[in-house]
């Protein structure tokens, strides 16, 4: 088999209310990889909110794309090493990262179709149902859109809601907790999100006012760029620390897991170069017995932590509108069962690609 094309382009969702008060729109950066058998894969980067997204397919369309051409997809291990060291004075975080997910998402695609299996069973199955935390709760909700967002993932049967923290007094942070925590009247639990919005003595003080109200994490404390400063706040504060969505390469989570700076590991399969360094990630994890908790993307992430004896949650974010994909994993008691769909399942629907491409 040889990959005969890339087609790559960018879409733009508009998302709605209230989430379009922080985030209008999300942007995907797609790649369709044909060839000569007729097996295609379908690859594709969320670039949350947007910000970014053409650069990411500039990249991949003129730097990685042409390094699959005539090769052999089902060599995706080799093809991950020739694309991350491509261009080796640019390391693959950030935009590079986003590009080689997208690319290493659609090989991996066509690896799981080529064998007729759905990838987690591909990688050696752990579960076919994984938990869900409902997600949102952004720093433009009201107090009433805040507990009915909540509501909403609380009567789909999801056990955990995870909200952002962002006033400047920790009080007030408590009290919308609080309110959140009475209105689901202990059905739910809860996560914090502090958005690396925070320096070491700030998260010390916030977390201390919200020690004793059984949060599950305390998510991204600090710029994910300072690892040491979020094993200092790990040290030091009584919540559990989860991050890792803006890390992008093993290397970055290996000094996570040694510095014991977090007790849950949240890679993006879009930012930390796809499917294959998120496997990496999540298994040498399972030897400091970190759990693993990947970010965003639910519809690409279950086959993952389907994968993986560590894994935990993944972050349910319902902002998907019904026209993008043919069909959306759907959450039924708190969970996602995986579906047994070859490769990772997921195609767009018709007409998705006409009405949202913009580039």
């Amino acid at each position: 088999m040889k990959i005969t094309s890339v087609d790559s382009y960018v879409l733009a969702i508009p998302t709605r209310e209230p989430m379009a008060r922080n985030y209008a729109q999300q942007k995907l950066v797609v790649a369709e990889i044909a060839t000569d058998e007729g097996i295609a894969g379908l690859g594709y980067s969320l670039v949350f909110g947007g910000g970014g997204a053409e650069a990411v397919h500039a990249y991949l369309r003129t730097r990685l794309a042409p390094t699959l051409l005539d090769e052999d997809p089902l060599f995706v291990e080799r093809l991950w090493e020739k694309m991350f060291r491509t261009d080796m004075g640019i390391k693959k975080q950030g935009v590079a990262a986003y590009a080689l997910s997208a690319l290493d998402i659609g090989l991996w695609d066509i690896a799981g179709k080529a064998a007729g299996l759905p990838l987690y069973k591909l990688w050696g199955a752990a579960t076919d149902r994984v938990s869900a935390y409902g997600s949102g709760g952004w720093s433009k909700y009201s107090e009433a859109e805040l507990i009915a967002e909540a509501e909403r993932y609380a009567a789909l049967g999801c056990k955990y809601y995870k909200m952002k923290i962002h006033h400047p007094d920790p009080r007030e942070n408590r009290r919308r907790v609080e309110a959140v925590q009475r209105a689901l009247g202990g059905r739910v639990r809860m996560m914090v999100d502090v958005n690396q919005r925070l320096d070491v003595l700030g998260n010390q003080r916030q977390a201390a006012a919200l020690e004793d109200l059984g949060l599950v994490w305390y998510e991204e404390p600090v710029l994910a760029d300072d690892i040491a400063a979020c094993a200092e706040v790990a040290r030091s504060i009584e919540i559990p620390v989860a991050t890792g969505e803006n890390n992008y390469t093993r290397f970055e989570f290996r000094d996570l897991v040694e510095r014991r700076a977090a007790s849950y590991l949240m890679p993006d399969v879009c930012r930390a170069n796809g499917f294959s360094e998120t496997l990496r990630i999540g298994r040498h994890a399972a030897a400091y017995q970190v759990a693993v908790a990947p970010h965003v993307v639910h519809e690409l992430s279950i086959q993952v932590v389907g994968a993986l004896a560590n894994g935990f949650l993944v972050e349910f974010i319902d902002w998907t509108p019904p026209d993008l994909f043919q069909e959306m994993p759907k959450c039924r008691d708190g969970a996602f069962l995986i579906p047994e769909r070859p490769g990772h399942g997921m195609e767009l629907a018709k007409g998705a690609k006409d009405k949202y491409r913009i580039a």
